[in-house]
């Protein structure tokens, strides 16, 4: 005996619903099936991208050649050098001639071309990154010494200014109080560190000279390294700067990558550098001045003409404000900022390792 034709029409309706949720549950399976394979996937390849990259960090450390920092080959490839255009790996070499021919006069050409503001940007790096006693600096293309002096000084500074604050503080001290100032001036002050880095011998053999005329002899060191191969571990620094020092680099987001990698979490990246003026008649000013008197101070006081053309067009191939801090963004950098100074003409760039 047949069913009715409504229970027909009603079987044939859930039939046709239990067809589809089956085919709904086959193309869910399989969707979750390609996602986990393509996770998968990703998963392996940057595995494989960090082990890569590992592996060359530590071959470079060993000292074994054919090995370059994070890039795969440099052969063919091209670059600037001022406004010439160089292959890469030819641009090294002519930038530690440049810093290897004025190392003597550096200093005092320094002086020269900015009629003495460098000192009033190295020191206004100084007060924005307001170092306290007891930390590590690593001063990357730190050259003669500049910055680590007044790292150095500043902490030193920070900690007097402390314990006369505590001394304030404490007009009529309870004799725990005398104790706990006796124990801490036994153990005596927080050690600040710095770390002159530079790839040019030249120039730490300067900067070393100056160290002994001024009596700087505890908490400094002195390394040949480069910018784009640092010869440390893995978060060691608590700030780390390069002063004047970046625009020369051959590769800027591989030696972004490396302050990122020696800088402890919460370090603090700080760039000062020359970069884009924003005022359209200072610039006309400045253009004049970089292009036809600097060369010309170069040759009078250095006896080298060649070497500032290469510095002052090095600053215009340079990038400006916003581009630079989109490279430190990139480069895993946050909370990434700049302040320009003097009229633009320098910025101070300052990022953090979270």
């Amino acid at each position: 005996m047949k069913d009715p034709p409504e229970l027909q029409l009603v079987a044939l309706r859930v039939y046709d619903a239990s067809a589809y949720v089956t085919k709904l549950e086959r193309n869910m399976a399989a969707s979750a099936r390609t996602l986990v394979l393509r996770a998968l996937s990703d998963s392996t390849r940057n595995i494989h991208h960090v082990s890569r990259c590992r592996i060359k960090h530590l071959c470079c450390r060993a000292g074994i050649t054919g090995c370059r920092g994070y890039s795969d080959s440099t052969e063919g490839k091209s670059t600037h050098f001022g406004f010439q255009t160089v292959p890469e790996e030819e641009k090294a070499e002519k930038v530690y001639k440049v810093f290897e021919n004025v190392a003597k006069k550096y200093d005092v050409m320094n002086d020269a071309m900015s009629l003495g503001i460098h000192r009033l940007w190295k020191d206004t790096l100084l007060h924005t990154m307001n170092p306290q006693p007891g930390l590590r600096l690593l001063d990357t293309a730190g050259g003669t010494g500049d910055i680590s002096f007044r790292f150095l000084e500043y902490t030193r500074s920070m900690y007097d200014r402390q314990q006369r604050l505590r001394a304030k503080s404490h007009q009529t001290p309870s004799w725990q109080d005398i104790a706990d100032h006796y124990v801490s001036d036994k153990a005596g002050p927080p050690q600040s560190r710095a770390v002159v880095c530079d790839i040019n011998k030249e120039m730490l053999k300067v900067g070393k000279q100056r160290a002994e005329k001024a009596g700087i002899t505890t908490g400094l060191s002195w390394v040949v390294g480069d910018a784009e191969e640092l010869p440390f571990d893995d978060d060691q620094f608590d700030i780390y700067t390069i002063a004047f020092g970046i625009r020369n680099v051959t590769h800027i987001e591989q030696a972004l990558q490396e302050a990122l990698r020696v800088l402890k979490p919460g370090g603090r990246f700080m760039c000062l550098e020359f970069s884009k003026v924003t005022n359209p008649l200072l610039t006309r000013l400045y253009d004049a001045y970089s292009f036809q008197m600097i060369p010309v101070l170069g040759e009078v006081i250095a006896g080298d003409w060649k070497s500032y053309q290469y510095l002052v067009e090095s600053i215009r191939k340079f990038p400006d404000q916003e581009t630079f801090k989109e490279m430190i963004e990139d480069a895993g950098f946050f909370c990434v900022q700049y302040f320009n100074l003097t009229g633009g003409i320098v910025a101070i760039h300052s990022g953090f390792k979270l």
